[in-house]
């Protein structure tokens, strides 16, 4: 739920990474980190186990404009990708405005993309929050691998695998975390839906 600080007049809103391991959600906020201007951007914190995994989150705020005279303060995080830290998962979603969900292309990721999937389902309904009324954005990460000798999903497989599971359609973003593409895309489209469904429940 949004943070609403009167004195400061600041909202906050989280929005959280979610998906398989090394599927890409820590790419995805490296790059903003990189290619943000710093005055919009706060400091990244990121906490990592042996062979680089994330363990907890990473963490990026940033600010981006006003409602209602209040400043938006959209903070970004990551989940642990592996299944052994589900409890760490479900302590990031804790408060959740909105969720890309990053999906990885390679063929092999199948069906850790759609277990990943399941398991944020699961872990909002525990903590009593419904995925199919959650702002959602499905990137399909690691399209920069189609061509190569790596076997890749088709998109449209992708997107089946995944949207079976929502009784609405969500938004679908191709991207390569690694290389850029999309990942700016994926991030504005969040913030838009993110930012109008907290601006809703405010007036409401």
């Amino acid at each position: 739920m949004a943070f609403i600080n009167k004195s400061a007049k600041e909202i906050q809103v989280k929005i959280v990474y979610y998906g398989p391991g090394r599927g890409g959600k820590t790419t995805n906020l490296l790059y903003v980190n990189q290619k943000m201007s710093a005055k919009f951007m706060g400091k990244m914190i990121s906490i990592d186990t042996r062979g680089d995994k994330t363990l907890f989150f990473d963490f990026l705020p940033l600010s981006l404009g006003k409602i209602r005279g209040f400043s938006i303060r959209v903070q970004l995080y990551t989940v642990p990708g592996q299944v052994l830290y589900n409890e760490s998962r479900k302590m990031v979603l804790k408060g959740v405005d909105g969720v890309v969900f990053v999906a990885d292309s390679m063929e092999v990721q199948r069906e850790a993309n759609v277990e990943s999937f399941l398991n944020l389902r699961d872990n909002l309904a525990d903590d009593n929050l419904d995925l199919q009324e959650m702002p959602l954005v499905l990137q399909l990460n690691k399209r920069d691998l189609e061509g190569s000798v790596i076997p890749v999903l088709g998109e449209e497989t992708m997107r089946d695998d995944l949207c079976q599971h929502l009784k609405a359609p969500a938004p679908v973003m191709g991207a390569s975390a690694l290389q850029g593409p999309g990942v700016f895309e994926t991030l504005r489209e969040i913030s838009k839906i993110t930012i109008k469904s907290v601006h809703y429940k405010l007036r409401s």
